[in-house]
């Protein structure tokens, strides 16, 4: 009986695997082709939000738009959960779309705005051109990964339920058990293996920043003595783009953006 189990589970874990090195070998190629060019950092102008995208992608640049308004007195976050319009005239582009997503009656929830935002031309723009310029990983890329990834554990997981229904349906005294954790171990080695591999492997393609994003992140990270003086609310501003909004320090508005 076990060995009915044993057929989805082996499925399941070769199957996911070898999508998961497909892709990851297909990532290595595109990388290898599309290495970004020296002064590609300048190209693709890095500010704050070209920074929180490659921190935490579109949602980052939401959160970071967000808290920069707010902060300015153009909106009005909610710990409720809502999202009003103080100021209707944006500064910039991506304050004028926020604006346009929020909607005539200057009011909706932050949830829903944030999701909407996300998805916009506007934030995805900022994506495309860090794309272009070799320091963020292509969308397609790093959904195919993650995507892949999950599938994996997916598979694991799958397959320890059927080696514990296996167990479980197993006559005693016949050695059934013994033989259905010795055949188990193959899905299970397999796709515990290849995960491990993939934390050196596909790391990179799971995150936001391809490898020159990321050393733009480090920079960023390093504290700068070359200025004159402190900007607090450039420093707290970098701080949300890099870490996210838990990095404010105003309980209540974090408890408006997690809603």
């Amino acid at each position: 009986m076990w060995l009915l189990l044993l057929v989805p589970a082996c499925a399941a874990a070769v199957f996911s695997c070898v999508r998961l090195v497909r892709v990851v070998a297909t990532a290595d190629a595109l990388a290898t082709h599309t290495a970004p060019a020296a002064g590609s950092a300048e190209a693709a102008g890095v500010g704050l939000f070209e920074t929180a995208y490659l921190a935490g992608g579109p949602t980052r640049v939401v959160d970071l738009a967000l808290v920069r308004m707010a902060a300015r007195g153009r909106l009005h976050l909610a710990h409720t959960g809502w999202t009003t319009v103080v100021d209707p005239q944006g500064r910039s582009r991506l304050e004028r779309a926020l604006i346009e997503v929020i909607g005539p009656e200057g009011q909706c929830r932050t949830a829903d705005l944030r999701t909407g935002m996300a998805a916009h031309p506007t934030v995805l723009d900022i994506g495309g051109r860090l794309t272009l310029a070799g320091l963020a990983t292509p969308s397609v890329v790093r959904e195919n990964a993650v995507r892949a990834v999950r599938q994996v554990r997916w598979a694991l997981l799958l397959s320890l339920g059927l080696l514990a229904a296996s167990l479980a349906l197993a006559a005693p005294g016949t050695g059934d058990a013994q033989a259905a954790l010795a055949w188990f171990a193959l899905p299970l080695v397999l796709t515990c293996g290849t995960l491990l591999m993939a934390q050196v492997d596909a790391h990179p393609y799971l995150l936001w920043a391809a490898p020159a994003g990321q050393d733009l992140l480090r920079t960023a990270r390093l504290p700068r003595h070359t200025e004159p003086a402190d900007d607090p609310e450039r420093d707290l501003l970098t701080a949300v783009a890099m870490s996210g909004p838990d990095a404010h320090p105003d309980p209540r508005l974090r408890a408006a953006l997690r809603h």
